[in-house]
């Protein structure tokens, strides 16, 4: 199982260092997908690639927290292992595949390299199972197709191709970062259905980064909505659309193309999500919530309500919903 514990996240400035991701805990669990929800600037992919360590260069530091991949701490394994669990054990998908090809290698080149660095196959080898890996992604013609270069192909192509390399050594587990964002809405229901289909055959566990709740209901199983840095609600599918127990969860989910009423204006959360490091002492959303009060200026827990595996980040949460804390519940039970 990959374990993420109390993770907390800081950006590198001249200033000083500023949080951008605060005490987030969740696990992949193979055969099983959690859609990981929020804004853009709210720590989702900052998260994501913290699980590769990604983010280092570019001056991302944890701060607390550990990342468990079959108890072992990925921040301290060894730079030899850590490449050989990158692309071997966990895959990464990224959101814009233009960027993530190098334009001045061939997709073979790119492929076969990921294969060599991860499988010990022959050079005949390779190339054959680079080629089968793109026909397992509904690309044809393999064998053309790998002397070609990224520009040369549509974007749905090219995203296809990024699938095919996160695939190819056979991962246990899979980041996706946004995977349909560039595309149009015909290659996005493809591109949805290829990896549900991967995923199932496979019994990937994977970890899906995106704002598109109707993404998420095509594919995860749980969900985990996250805000300013924090966790703020985690459940099943089930449970996030049946009964959403945040005022955030609430609000994306009213956001959504689909919700729109003809001839209205599609809702929109007034407001926008605080920088890293400048987030209020108490509920980071209160600002942009029509519930806050003075209960909402204390720091909230993640468990401030909590029905079984459903919980929330907010003291709103028995008005919201109409229903009662497992705390409350168990109270009156002993009553």
């Amino acid at each position: 199982m990959l374990k993420i514990e109390n993770l907390s996240l800081a950006i590198a400035a001249s200033n000083g260092d500023k949080p951008a991701v605060s005490d987030v805990s969740f696990e992949l669990v193979p055969g099983r997908v959690l859609g990981l929800v929020g804004e853009s600037g709210c720590g989702k992919t900052l998260t994501a690639q913290s699980i590769l360590r990604l983010g280092e260069h570019q001056g991302i530091k944890r701060s607390g927290g550990r990342i468990l991949l079959d108890e072992q701490d990925i921040f301290t394994m060894p730079e030899a292992q850590l490449r050989k669990v990158r692309g071997g054990r966990i895959s990464m998908i990224f959101q814009e595949p233009m960027t993530a090809l190098n334009p001045v290698f061939s997709i073979g080149a790119q492929l076969v390299e990921v294969i060599r660095l991860h499988l010990d196959l022959s050079r005949q080898a390779t190339e054959e199972r680079a080629a089968a890996l793109l026909a397992d992604v509904g690309l044809q013609d393999g064998k053309t197709l790998l002397t070609q270069f990224p520009d040369a192909l549509s974007g749905g192509m090219r995203q296809r191709v990024l699938i095919a390399m996160a695939m190819a050594a056979h991962p246990d587990y899979i980041i996706a970062d946004e995977p349909t964002t560039a595309l149009d809405v015909s290659v996005q229901a493809r591109i949805i259905d290829l990896l549900r289909k991967l995923q199932r055959d496979q019994q990937l566990g994977m970890l899906l980064v995106t704002h598109d709740f109707g993404l998420v209901a095509e594919l995860a199983d749980e969900v985990a909505v996250m805000y300013a840095g924090q966790i703020v609600e985690r459940g099943s599918v089930h449970e996030i659309f049946e009964q959403p127990a945040h005022p955030y969860t609430r609000a994306l989910m009213h956001c959504r193309p689909e919700m729109a009423e003809k001839g209205k204006e599609l809702p929109a959360i007034s407001g926008q999500v605080p920088a890293p490091g400048d987030w209020p002492t108490g509920c980071r959303f209160a600002a942009r919530c029509p519930l806050a009060n003075q209960a909402c200026t204390q720091p909230v827990s993640e468990n401030a309500w909590a029905n079984d595996k459903h919980v929330a980040r907010c003291v709103h949460v028995d008005a919201i919903t109409g229903t009662k804390t497992t705390e409350t519940k168990n109270s009156e039970a002993c009553t």
